[in-house]
């Protein structure tokens, strides 16, 4: 039986082929377009989760998401550490800012201003030079792909003068991080600098981070830090969870990627569904052939299963294959750089694909269920 099927199968070669096709394109633009927009929606986040040494951040009531700046007193600060629970808490700067190059060009930048002694917040990841040169005054480092951008098809050398807000800047480092959802380069310098270079104001401190006491529930934590301060603390999961959600509900991202999806998931069906019903129709003497020798309709049906399953296997995995190398091409590329293929998405497209194949197999069998073995009788 499965040696019949296969020849069945096999034996016209452009529909076969184009079966394939079907699956393999339905595949790759699902698998493809969600994890782009997966690896999208996690920069929204990535500068939260990039601080990995905080337990909580503590922010301004109104804060609704991670590039929402309300500045708080600097007396916020101390009032934190008082919290009981609390082992540690440090300022935090994160804001947008305008750099200038000794050749006159500007680029903006996203200013980030880390705690000068514990560095909390910094990227680990070097790439030249050493992060504790931001304990001096007025150095900064900056992120490989900014880096890039800012100075483009030049090799990544420090130091390099920089100038912000009149304030005279020593780029001294570069490390490598990966890009927020804002795809400005990223400026670490020490909290004192950031406060020294900004626009002076009344309130300048962010955010505060906070590392809970060793075996101190995060939950209670929070609570008792509102309760004190008056202030808003989340932890790093919530906090990150939050920003996605803001960006899902505020941006048109996820619909546009939502009817890229769907299309595909339309354009694979109908493709699929197509070609197999012109197989199968093409194909009704043999069917019919099968049935003038005895087979049932539960043996056609696994004939036809056996045809399907070799179609969606095949279709999958060069649609799988395909997108992972992708995002192997583009790993190193600026725009999509942190994008990979997660193995929820293999899943979720797996059962996709044999949801598409089975309503193939659905909308062709009937005729097959219907047919008249008589018909390879005629002429």
């Amino acid at each position: 039986m499965y040696k019949i099927a296969l020849k069945i199968l096999m034996g016209d070669t452009a529909k076969y082929l184009g079966l394939v096709f079907g699956v393999t394109f339905a595949t790759l633009l699902m698998s493809q377009q969600v994890s782009i927009f997966i690896g999208l929606m996690a920069r929204t986040a990535s500068a939260i989760y990039a601080v990995s040494e905080a337990d909580i951040w503590v922010m301004d009531q109104r804060v609704r998401y991670i590039e929402e700046v309300e500045p708080m007193r600097d007396v916020e600060l101390y009032n934190v550490r008082g919290v009981p629970g609390v082992k540690w808490a440090v300022p935090f700067y994160k804001g947008l800012s305008t750099i200038r190059m000794p050749d006159g060009l500007t680029q903006q930048v996203q200013l980030i201003g880390v705690d000068d002694v514990s560095l909390v917040g910094i990227c680990p990841k070097m790439v030249i030079g050493d992060k504790k040169s931001l304990r001096y005054p007025e150095n900064a480092m900056m992120d490989q792909n900014g880096y890039f951008f800012t100075w483009p098809k030049q090799p990544v050398t420090v130091p390099r003068p920089l100038e912000l807000n009149d304030h005279r800047l020593m780029l001294t480092s570069v490390c490598d991080v990966l890009p927020t959802f804002f795809t400005f380069p990223i400026l670490y310098v020490s909290y004192d600098t950031a406060l020294e270079i900004t626009p002076p104001t009344r309130n300048k401190l962010p955010f505060v981070l906070v590392k809970a006491e060793a075996g101190q529930d995060l939950q209670e934590l929070k609570k008792r830090i509102e309760q004190y301060t008056h202030l808003q603390a989340l932890t790093q999961e919530e906090f990150a969870w939050r920003s996605i959600r803001y960006i899902l509900e505020r941006t048109g991202i996820p619909i546009n990627f939502g009817i890229t999806i769907v299309l595909g998931i339309i354009i694979g069906a109908a493709i699929t569904a197509q070609t197999f019903y012109i197989f199968v129709i093409e194909n009704l003497k043999q069917f019919g052939a099968m049935k003038a020798i005895g087979f049932t309709n539960g043996q056609l049906l696994r004939v036809v299963l056996i045809q399907a399953t070799l179609v969606a296997s095949i279709g999958y995995a060069l649609g799988i294959g395909l997108t992972s190398l992708f995002f192997l091409a583009t790993s190193e590329l600026p725009a999509t750089k942190g994008f990979i293929l997660h193995w929820q998405v293999m899943a979720g497209t797996a059962v996709v694909v044999a949801i598409i194949t089975l309503f193939s197999i659905l909308f062709s069998l009937r005729k097959v269920f219907k047919l008249d073995p008589a018909i390879v009788f005629r002429g």
